[in-house]
């Protein structure tokens, strides 16, 4: 026997928590929650706790699907014509570790193998219909699982062709995540998913953290009495819910309600549609769950404080949350009045096809409609071009960007270049990174970012017999075909053996380690191009956060070369290092080269199948030292397979010299001029690098 969940209405302290997930229960349109929230404040156990509170469902009696009875879904075990019963509404747990075949279904292996019959066994999802599926740490799932999710969640169904399976069941799942933010990000399309968010945190009122500790403790010592005493206000709060589903439809939203949401959502500049809409339908919920019939000023508030913070976020890094300031700002604006409806099929006779007069664009319109094409984030508010594939020649000159005016290059003056005055450029607001993606295959640890052999993910073949490595999938339908095929031999009893197993090749994502070589010396010395450098390092680790990869960072200044940042996942702590790099005196690239080197070597021995990335930012130029250049390019030459390699040429002016593209053709790397990558362009640099390394030399 199970012991009972913590109750619902016990919960202290979370507030916003129990706001969200039952207005989610109340109208599952929503789309779910997304608890986001540090460790040890109770994620898990209100969610768990909503499901004893949900109203009981009528489900057809024979349907796997618990499809509702009164509904003529599309569902394999329809129509539903046969007795109906009654039960608890569902919580499912999908486990960061599930398989593919778990979640969607697969095959039934007591049908195919007892009657030979390629029958379909259900998956979480059939399993989560008309309920809650629930996924804790869902920032850790796997990417293959997260798309298995997103067709769900937007088709509403689960469709299933494999294993000699083809079916399309219903799975209207409301879909409720737990994370700690961490432990890393979600993917924007399944964060988009969630209709509301909410960031819980522990109370800092001791009243509070003692009465939570107070009941903890309690439920812990009796939990069925515990559990007993608050029967009474979980029958009711299910009562109230019951009620509020019903009168939720019968809820109008008004013209000048939907146009204040409009107006709300176009002022916070979230992307696309779906923040309105959700924002509309938990409106309604909120209305419902106080017994109103119409939807108020306070409803809309409280709708946008849940389904607004999330989608209006650019980077890993922004605070969560909304100016409540510019939301109350929003909501007390005059309502405009309606515009007038152009004619149909009439002549406008001031050419404008649209209703809108010239006056009403205002001048700017047109370059900010220019520079939202095919881009969904804001044009910049002072018209200047961001960091969306602007002239490399103009985006250093952004004075959006933060960076310093031009200074003037720091001489090479000292005979060491150790006393060489330094300076310190100021990196700008980081941006989100494309993807970088080493090519070919590798078998690194798990992460999310190149396509690697992985012990979880997609299956696209299987291994020989024998040849298995540790820790394979079983692949069950290889497993059966082996042992058809020995039964039609007739070399054994009709029976699966040891030698007809069969393991699965999974394919997935591994992690990468990224080390950039930064060039800090004087002739690199202008502040903006140093601020674009450190722009995109800290972009770079903001990307690394999401897709669990390591950074490291090596700079080489002076007389010699550090690891400024060594290779670390733990973007908190590394976020500040390259934040105040100097910059100044000689150029020791043999010493850069040579550090590097030796980080890459030190990081394979630790982790022999993690692939490393090397990006190499510097003009070529080499000063200090004895034979300075002729060092760097006897190293350059012997470089090999030390790591894949990007050589970012930094040089500028009329006549240049080339030596950093002839680095890149002694390394065997691919040479990348600065004026083509500008500040945004450094982390696209190996996007599109999915064939051989190949140089532009």
């Amino acid at each position: 026997m199970t012991a009972p969940v913590f109750p619902f209405t016990a919960l202290v302290g979370s507030d916003e928590l129990i706001t969200a997930l039952l207005l989610s229960a109340i109208s599952p349109e929503i789309g779910g929650v997304l608890v986001r929230g540090e460790k040890g404040t109770a994620k898990s156990t209100a969610v768990r706790a909503l499901a004893a509170v949900l109203p009981e469902q009528q489900v057809a009696l024979s349907c796997r699907f618990g499809c509702d009875p009164e509904r003529a879904d599309d569902c394999p075990d329809g129509p539903h014509t046969g007795p109906a019963t009654t039960r608890p509404a569902r919580l499912v747990e999908l486990p960061v570790g599930a398989t593919e075949d778990r979640v969607v279904g697969s095959l039934d292996l007591r049908r195919a193998l007892g009657e030979g019959e390629a029958a379909y066994q259900p998956g979480l999802l059939a399993d989560a219909h008309r309920g809650i599926l629930y996924v804790d740490e869902v920032n850790l799932l796997h990417d293959h699982l997260v798309d298995v999710l997103l067709d769900a969640a937007a088709m509403g169904r689960n469709t299933v062709e494999r294993d000699g399976v083809s079916i399309s069941h219903p799975a209207g799942i409301t879909l409720v995540g737990t994370m700690n933010p961490e432990e890393g990000e979600l993917r924007p399309q399944l964060l988009d998913r969630f209709g509301l968010t909410v960031h819980v945190a522990a109370s800092r009122d001791p009243h509070v953290r003692a009465e939570v500790v107070r009941r903890r403790l309690a439920a812990d010592l009796d939990p069925a009495g515990f559990a007993a005493g608050y029967a009474a206000s979980e029958a009711q709060l299910t009562e109230r819910l019951a009620a509020a589903r019903e009168s939720v439809a019968r809820i109008r939203l008004e013209d000048v309600t939907l146009r204040t949401i409009a107006r709300v959502c176009a002022g916070f500049d979230v992307d696309g549609m779906r923040a309105d809409i959700v924002t509309a339908r938990t409106a309604a919920a909120h209305a419902a769950r106080a017994g109103r019939e119409h939807v108020t000023r306070e409803d809309i508030r409280a709708a946008a404080l849940l389904s607004l913070p999330h989608r209006r976020r650019r980077a890993p890094f922004d605070a969560p949350g909304l100016d409540e300031d510019l939301l109350d700002r929003l909501l007390d604006e005059e309502p405009e009045p309606e515009p007038p409806v152009p004619p149909t099929g009439g002549d406008d006779s001031d050419g404008d096809v649209d209703g809108a007069s010239p006056d009403e664009s205002g001048p700017g319109d047109g370059a900010q409609e220019e520079g939202r094409s095919g881009d969904s984030r804001p044009a910049p508010p002072d018209g200047s071009a961001d960091d969306r594939g602007e002239s490399p020649t103009t985006a250093p000159d952004d004075p959006s960007r933060g960076a310093e005016p031009e200074r003037a290059e720091v001489p090479d003056t000292s005979p060491s270049g150790a006393s060489a005055p330094a300076a310190t450029a100021i990196a700008s607001t980081p941006y989100r990174a494309r993807r970088l993606e080493l090519s070919g295959v590798g078998s690194g640890p798990t992460g999310r970012r190149s396509p690697a052999l992985t012990p979880r993910g997609r299956v696209v073949g299987v291994h020989p017999a024998g040849n298995e490595p540790a820790g394979a999938p079983v692949h069950l339908t290889a497993t059966l075909r082996a042992s058809a095929a020995r039964r039609a031999a007739r070399t054994g009893p009709a029976r699966v053996t040891g030698d007809d197993l069969r393991h699965a090749v999974t394919r997935g994502r591994e992690a990468n380690l990224v080390l950039l070589a930064v060039d800090a010396s004087g002739s690199m010395a202008a502040r903006k191009r140093m601020g674009e450098v450190k722009t995109a390092v800290l972009s770079l680790l903001s990307d690394a956060y999401q897709r669990r990869d390591r950074v490291g960072l090596v700079t080489f200044r002076g007389s010699g070369a550090e690891v400024a940042l060594p290779p670390t996942s733990s973007v908190d702590a590394a976020a500040a290092r390259p934040a105040e790099l100097p910059h100044g005196g000689r150029t020791p690239l043999a010493e850069g080269l040579t550090q590097v080197a030796r980080v890459v070597a030190r990081e394979r021995i630790r982790d022999r199948n993690e692939r490393a990335l090397v990006i190499i930012v510097t003009d070529g130029r080499a000063t200090a030292g004895p034979d300075a250049l002729a060092r760097a390019q006897h190293i350059a030459d012997a470089w090999g397979h030390t790591a894949d390699t990007v050589v970012v040429d930094c040089e500028s002016g009329r006549f240049r010299m080339g030596l950093a593209a002839d680095l890149a053709h002694r390394m065997g790397a691919e040479h990348i001029a600065l004026e083509q990558v500008a500040a945004s362009g450094l982390v696209e640099i190996v996007t599109d690098r999915t064939g051989p390394r190949r140089s532009a030399a």
